[in-house]
């Protein structure tokens, strides 16, 4: 069974001018999100600036999201690493803290052989009980999680279930969807490609829009689900310059500033992450306006 379908927000972390988490905020956030139909809070991902958190705040920050949500929609936490036993570690953790899964992205940096992947993945995976979802980022990671290791883990491995696709490309995803035929749950991992991953056979998203226009996103999704592709197509079409703001700059440098422009006091990012430009802000401003979530 799927640990959710439908729009999960990847939700960002709250900063206190002194760069502490700010749990006022992010339980606000919470709250809106669930208020306005999202699916699934995924917490401490990239959008989450889990780079630059250290264990004891990225605990916490999973801790209370669990807490906050209450079993009212699904937690899956991102506790990725490019150092396995590191991941194992805040996996066991995120699972005694409750979460509903575990949101694992492909090492970083160090990258490795997809029999490295493979390795690394069923070694987590092997670690806990809960769900795990790969996530798939070669923009970021510079490693890409082949559709035949993807498939691979799922039959192997009982509980990786699902991936977070966000190569960018569509002709991979049409492979991963074909050779898992269903034993593999996919998510879109990009704004701009939810109505053509859900095309494939998707069942949702783990969004970085869904941060500014949680509804939409939800209806995005859900009319895929139900076969109302022409519904959907109108969101995906209207939501593309907003998705484009979105990523001016590096994530989550311009969701950060639209929640601020929404009233939300989210702060700023973490070094080595900066303010965005003001000339971007003008841009963004602009089409969160046309959209209307500002």
């Amino acid at each position: 069974m799927a640990i959710f379908k439908g729009a999960g927000v990847a939700i960002v972390t709250p900063m206190k001018d002194n760069g502490e988490i700010n749990y006022e905020v992010l339980g606000a956030l919470i709250e809106d999100q669930i208020a306005n139909h999202t699916d699934a809070i995924i917490i401490c991902g990239t959008s989450g600036e889990a780079p630059t958190l250290e264990d004891d705040e990225h605990l916490e920050a999973i801790r209370y999201t669990v807490e906050k949500t209450a079993g009212r929609i699904p937690v899956i936490a991102g506790t990725g690493s490019n150092n396995t036993a590191h991941a194992i570690m805040m996996s066991k953790e995120a699972q005694q803290l409750g979460a509903d899964g575990c949101l694992l992205v492909a090492p970083y940096y160090n990258k490795a052989t997809q029999n490295g992947l493979f390795q690394h993945f069923s070694a987590i995976a092997g670690a806990i009980d809960i769900p795990c979802v790969l996530y798939n980022v070669p923009s970021r990671t510079g490693s890409n999680i082949l559709p035949e290791t993807a498939v691979r883990l799922a039959k192997e491995v009982d509980n990786i279930v699902a991936i977070k696709e966000a190569s960018g490309n569509i002709s991979q995803v049409a492979k991963l969807a074909a050779l898992g035929d269903g034993v593999i749950d996919i998510y879109s991992g990009n704004d701009d490609q939810i109505v053509p991953i859900c095309s494939l056979g998707g069942i949702g998203v783990i969004s970085v829009l869904s941060n500014v226009a949680p509804k939409e996103t939800h209806d995005m999704v859900a009319y895929c689900l139900a076969n109302r592709y022409d519904e959907a197509r109108k969101l995906q079409f209207k939501s593309l310059d907003l998705v484009n703001a979105l990523f001016c700059e590096v994530n989550p440098i311009p969701v950060k500033a639209a929640l601020c422009m929404q009233g939300y006091a989210v702060g700023r990012p973490r070094l080595p992450l900066t303010e965005m430009e003001p000339a971007h802000q003008e841009v963004l401003r602009k089409a969160m306006i046309e959209f209307g979530c500002l």
